[in-house]
C-alpha cells in the first residue's frame, strides 16, 4: 500500500522569525476561545484533512479518530501551547514525546503544512473570519510555524541517529503465549544485519493493513526485553471492542484493530515491517536503586529494563519488582520474574498484587498480596526509600500512574525520581 504523499521532501513555508512581543500577547488572548472551542476545532480540522488527504489516514488510529481522541489530544496541546507561549519550558517534555511518536511513524516536515492548511481553515470557520484576520492572522501563522519548526528540527535529530528511517522488514520468528491476554512476538530482521542496541523502556511502530478499514495502520508496542542483536520482542495485550455510541452498549468498534490482527492471523515466518525504537520514557544510566511499578500490560517497557538490569556485566544495580495483575490467568510472565528473583537474590526484590486471584491462586507462591496495588502493602526496603537516589519508574493506565506519583510523593520521593509512560492523550502525572 502506498505510503508516500504527494508533496516535497520539505514545506514551502520558510522558517519565521522568533514571535514579536506583541504577537505573543495576541496568541495568550486566544486561551478563552481554545478553551472553549478547542475540541470543535480539531474535530472539524481532521475530518476535512482525511477526507480530502486521505493518504493521511495511514498514519492516524481510526480507533483514536472514532472515539475522538485524536482531536482531543490536539485541542490540548494547542491550548497548552498558547497557555505557555510566553515560557514554553513546561510544555517542553510533551514536546519531546510526540516527537518520538512522530518519529516513530516517519512525520516528514511536508506534512506539517498539511496541518496548517486544515486547522487555519477550522479555525477561521469556528471563530470567524471576521475575528481572525490581521495582526491576530498574522500572529497565528507565527505562532503555528515556530512550534512546528521545534518539531521538525527534534525530529530530524532523532532522524539523524537512527539505525534507519522508514519501515523495515522483519520476520516473525516465534509467538509466544504469555496469559489469557498477551502474547509475545520475536521479530528478526529480514536483511539478517545485527540490531544496534536500543534504550530499555522504547517502544517500536508496528504497521499492518487493516481489510476491514482499507487502509494501514500503525500502533506503537514497548520492546519487552533486553537488547539483543538478533531480534526485537514485543509483547502484545489482545484488545477488546468498545461502545462506539454511549448511549448504545451494542453498537462496537473495534479499537484494537492492531493488536487483535497480531494474535489472530501473523504467523511464525511471515513478514512484517517494524520502525526503528523510539521513545523517552528510558532507564536513566545512574548506578541508583530502581523500583518498576506495573499495573496490566503496563510491565512491557519495565520488563526491557528489569532484563536490562540483571543482565548487565558493569554494574548490579538494585532493583524491585512491584506488579499488580487480576489473577493468575492473566499473569504474563510469572515463572519468568520468579525466576529471575530466584537467581538474583541479593539484587531483586518482588511484590506481587492479585485483585481478584482465582480458587488456584495460592498466597505466598503466585502471589503476595490480595489487593490492589497498594504501597502500604509493600514492605520499606522493597521500595526503597531509605536510598534518596532511588529512581522509579511507573507504567500501567492513567489513575494508576496518578496514584503511584501520589503515593510515593507522600512518602518524600521528590518529582525529578518519579518516571512515568504516558501513550494516550493524558498528561505526565504530576
Amino acid at each position: 500500500m502506498p505510503r508516500e504523499l504527494p508533496h516535497a521532501d520539505a514545506p514551502s513555508t520558510p522558517r519565521c522569525q522568533p514571535m514579536t512581543p506583541v504577537q505573543r500577547k495576541l496568541i495568550s488572548g486566544i486561551v478563552p476561545v481554545l478553551e472553549q472551542h478547542g475540541n470543535e476545532i480539531t474535530t472539524l480540522m481532521y475530518k476535512r484533512m482525511l477526507a480530502e488527504t486521505p493518504l493521511l489516514m495511514n498514519f492516524f488510529s481510526q480507533s483514536k479518530q472514532d472515539r475522538g481522541h485524536q482531536p482531543e489530544a490536539l485541542a490540548h496541546a494547542l491550548l497548552a501551547y498558547a497557555s505557555h507561549i510566553e515560557d514554553l519550558t513546561p510544555i517542553l517534555p510533551f514536546v519531546e514525546r510526540i516527537a518520538h511518536k512522530h518519529a516513530s511513524i516517519h512525520i516528514e516536515p511536508a506534512q506539517y503544512e498539511i496541518v496548517a492548511k486544515y486547522l487555519t481553515d477550522a479555525i477561521i470557520q469556528v471563530v470567524g473570519a471576521d475575528v481572525v484576520k490581521g495582526e491576530l492572522a498574522e500572529a497565528w501563522i507565527s505562532a503555528y510555524w515556530n512550534l512546528a519548526y521545534i518539531f521538525i528540527d527534534r525530529e530530524r535529530e532523532l532522524y539523524e541517529g537512527a539505525g534507519w528511517v522508514g519501515w523495515r522488514e522483519f520476520i516473525v520468528d516465534k509467538k509466544v503465549k504469555e496469559s489469557d491476554e498477551i502474547m509475545s512476538f520475536y521479530f528478526k530482521p529480514k536483511d539478517g544485519k545485527p540490531l544496534e542496541p536500543f534504550r530499555p523502556g522504547q517502544y517500536i511502530s508496528v504497521q499492518r493493513y487493516v481489510p476491514k478499514l482499507g487502509i494501514i495502520q500503525n500502533r506503537q508496542y514497548s520492546l519487552s526485553d533486553a537488547h539483543d542483536p538478533d531480534y526485537y520482542r514485543i509483547s502484545v495485550k489482545r484488545e477488546d471492542g468498545i461502545p462506539t455510541n454511549l448511549s448504545d452498549s451494542s453498537q462496537l468498534s473495534h479499537p484494537g484493530w492492531i493488536s487483535n490482527i497480531l494474535h489472530e492471523t501473523l504467523n511464525e515466518s511471515d513478514t512484517v515491517e517494524l520502525a526503528y525504537p523510539f521513545g523517552e520514557f528510558v532507564l536513566d544510566a545512574s548506578s541508583s536503586p530502581v523500583v518498576l511499578l506495573s499495573a496490566g500490560i503496563g510491565l512491557t517497557p519495565l520488563l526491557s529494563m528489569l532484563n536490562t538490569l540483571v543482565k548487565a556485566e558493569d554494574t548490579r544495580r538494585h532493583v524491585s519488582w512491584v506488579q499488580a495483575v487480576r489473577n493468575g490467568s492473566l499473569h504474563p510472565f510469572k515463572e519468568y520474574v520468579a525466576s529471575v528473583a530466584r537467581k538474583h537474590p541479593d539484587q531483586v526484590k518482588t511484590t506481587i498484587f492479585y485483585s481478584n486471584p482465582q480458587e488456584n491462586d495460592v498466597q505466598g507462591t503466585d502471589y503476595d498480596v490480595r489487593a490492589r496495588l497498594d504501597l502500604n502493602e509493600v514492605d520499606r526496603p522493597t521500595l526503597r526509600l531509605d536510598d534518596r537516589t532511588t529512581q522509579y519508574y511507573v507504567c500501567g493506565p492513567g489513575q494508576f500512574m496518578a496514584d503511584m506519583f501520589e503515593a510515593l510523593k507522600a512518602r518524600g520521593v521528590e518529582p525529578n525520581r518519579l518516571h512515568a509512560e504516558v501513550f494516550g492523550p493524558g498528561a505526565t502525572p504530576q
